[in-house]
């Protein structure tokens, strides 16, 4: 059911594309809309621990790694719509446009880090790369958050719009925020001796 939930932005987009409702300019509606989809789904990934916790529903962490999965399978959808569409495959092309436009490389770096949390997803890289540095790695969702805000908030700059940037760094916020007041609740209980 949950896999089935997350597919169903792309089945939306797939069926947009071939109704023509993808508006005046298609690709930037897929670019955007991939994009969109990708900040989404981070969003439910950092909500998992918290409400995990808040619900006392410990079953919710089993679908943690499939959502973040997902995170990145949006994410690479997005690469891949910009790339053909507005870059036309052209790795050239998309070096120079990388240098050139600081959302663009910051976005790149965004993905580079979620393909490394992808690539050592499977409980097997847990085992070769040791529990604790696996942890490690994995705490770079966080980084990942803070640039995938920025990648949004340098691109919506251009047209003076950040309402969008405000509420997913609202949420965002408010996640890793609870994350922090628990770690902190739980540092001030006296241990038990």
């Amino acid at each position: 059911m949950v896999f089935a939930l997350c597919l169903a932005p792309l089945a939306w987009l797939i069926y947009a594309a071939f109704q023509d409702l993808l508006g005046a300019n298609p690709a930037e509606a897929l670019i955007r809309s991939t994009g969109d989809w990708t900040l989404r789904m981070l969003c439910v990934v950092l909500a998992v621990t918290p409400l995990r916790q808040w619900l006392h529903l410990p079953s919710l962490a089993r679908f943690r790694r499939m959502l973040g999965l997902f995170v990145f399978f949006y994410a690479a959808l997005h690469l891949l719509c910009y790339a053909w569409l507005d870059m036309g495959f052209d790795p050239a092309e998309l070096v120079r446009d990388i240098a050139k436009r600081p959302f663009i490389l910051v976005g790149f770096l965004a993905f580079v880090l979620l393909a490394a949390l992808a690539a050592t997803s499977p409980k097997r890289a847990i085992k070769a790369m040791g529990a604790r540095r696996w942890q490690m790695l994995h705490r770079a969702v966080y980084l990942i958050a803070g640039l995938a805000l920025l990648h949004f908030f340098w691109m919506r700059a251009g047209k003076n719009d950040f309402n969008e940037v405000l509420v997913y760094a609202l949420i965002i916020a408010f996640l890793l925020l609870a994350r922090v007041g628990r770690k902190w609740n739980e540092a001030r209980k006296p241990k038990a001796a």
